[in-house]
This record gives C-alpha cells, structure tokens and sequence, in this order.
C-alpha cells in the first residue's frame, strides 16, 4: 500500500494560518477546512507559536491559490490511496473468480 506523502509547508503559510485563528477571529475547524490542513497540525502549530513566542501580528494572508493548492495536493494523495486499495480489491477478486471454476 502506498503511504500518503508527507506535507511540507512553507514557515510563511504556518505563520499565516496562526496568525489567522490569532488574530483574525476564526476557529483552527475553520482555517484547518479553508487551508486543507489537518486540524491536530494546525494546533501543533499554534501551540509552538504559542510556547517560543513567535505569534506573528500580520503578514501577508494565504492566496486562494495556496489554499487550492493545498486542496489539490491532499486531493491527489487521496486518489492513489484508493487507486491502490482497487487494484489489491481486483486482483483478489479476480483470484477468487479463477479459483472457483476449476
């Protein structure tokens, strides 16, 4: 089975994603949903922003192309998963129908 590749993003989106539930009003369930990034990253994030002190105060925001990037990418990683899932489910299943009529 073919692991999810690990996300890496940039310490600009991290900061901005903090600085979006600091500062800008809204929940990490909402940033985590507007960014696709899991919601337990995003308060990993926010605690260790929170312990060294670093919470940033502006900055520039997320574009939407980031956020759809991010989407895109979680999107894709998620259809190889299943990809992968159907072909063991196939070749089972076509292992199955064989064996029986012999």
């Amino acid at each position: 089975m073919e692991r999810i590749p690990r996300q890496f993003y940039t310490q600009e989106f991290k900061e901005e994603a903090v600085s979006l539930v600091e500062n800008g009003g809204l929940t990490v369930a909402e940033v985590s949903r507007r960014l696709s990034v899991s919601q337990q990253t995003l308060r990993n994030w926010i605690k260790k922003y929170r312990r060294d002190g670093q919470v940033p105060s502006g900055g520039r925001s997320v574009t939407d192309i980031e956020a759809e990037n991010s989407r895109l990418r979680k999107g894709l990683a998620e259809a190889r998963l299943e990809k992968e899932i159907l072909k063991k489910a196939m070749a089972y299943l076509a292992k199955e129908s064989r064996g029986g009529t012999r």
